[in-house]
């Protein structure tokens, strides 16, 4: 495995074909390491797999936690090796902008619904990260979790729209033995409000069992779980359409929530089936 934090030393190692990158901040767990074993799998012994790790400064907002995000390049790179990580690319900030960016991507309308509502230019900052680790890996797959179900839609929206010759590959969101989808920032909860966190996979799995009977009830019954644990405070439930636009009929949809659990906000999301 090597280690690169130039743009040139990607350039220099990036000749292997098929190549699939996987693209992170950084604080990997088990649900980091499910997207680079598909990875693995996808482009075969012959293939290489890159991971990225930066924490980009673009995609957060002035009081969120960029600061205090957890860097773990130690261990991060244990894990990448373990998964059979071809190349990873960990640049500082200064390498990756160079100058503050003038020209940015503009994600559209949905990047200001949802995640959008509460964390204002958040997509604009994620969608110009990605082209620019698209544009210096040159990648035939990217792998993105499906617990970020907002982020992937736009992602896919903008290698479409922008005709980028890239498959993007969703995996799915993996989950804690008791339903907690991971994530990087749950090690911010303490064992109370991990606890409290639990409630979030118990309104969606409840939403997904009511779906048989529409979607006023699939809301009802998740907002029946949340108010049960008025500590964690909602951002949002929603039910959407698989690409996040309104319901219409019965057939797949796809239930996403935010919520503050004490000082920590986490994103969860699961697919229903509308009857």
């Amino acid at each position: 495995m090597r280690l690169t934090q130039t743009k040139a030393e990607l350039r220099a190692a990036t000749a292997v074909r098929p190549r699939a990158v996987v693209m992170t901040m950084g604080a990997l767990h088990e649900g980091h390491a499910a997207l680079l074993a598909e990875a693995r799998e996808r482009v075969g012994p012959e293939g290489s797999v890159v991971l990225t790790i930066f924490v980009n400064p673009l995609q957060f907002g002035p009081t969120e936690d960029f600061d205090r995000y957890p860097r773990t390049l130690a261990s991060d790179l244990a894990i990448a090796k373990n998964e059979g990580v071809d190349l990873v690319f960990n640049p500082s900030r200064d390498e990756l902008y160079p100058n503050e960016p003038s020209i940015t991507v503009h994600p559209g309308p949905l990047a200001d619904e949802l995640e959008g509502m509460v964390r204002p230019g958040h997509f604009g900052g994620v969608l110009t990260v990605v082209s620019k680790l698209l544009h210096l890996t040159q990648p035939d797959l990217a792998l993105f979790g499906e617990k970020d179900y907002q982020q992937l839609t736009l992602i896919r929206e903008m290698v479409c729209d922008l005709d980028w010759n890239v498959d993007i590959v969703p995996v799915p969101t993996v989950r804690e033995p008791d339903g907690l989808a991971m994530s990087s920032r749950n090690r911010y909860l303490d064992e109370t409000e991990r606890d409290e966190a639990l409630v979030l996979y118990r309104a969606l799995t409840a939403g997904a069992k009511a779906g048989m009977n529409g979607p006023d009830a699939v809301l009802a019954a998740a907002h029946s779980e949340l108010e049960a644990v008025p500590s964690v405070k909602i951002d949002y439930l929603a039910l959407r359409a698989p690409d996040l636009g309104p319901v219409i009929g019965p057939g797949e949809a796809r239930m996403l929530i935010a919520a503050r659990v004490g000082q920590t906000r986490l994103i969860d999301n699961i697919s229903i089936t509308l009857r």
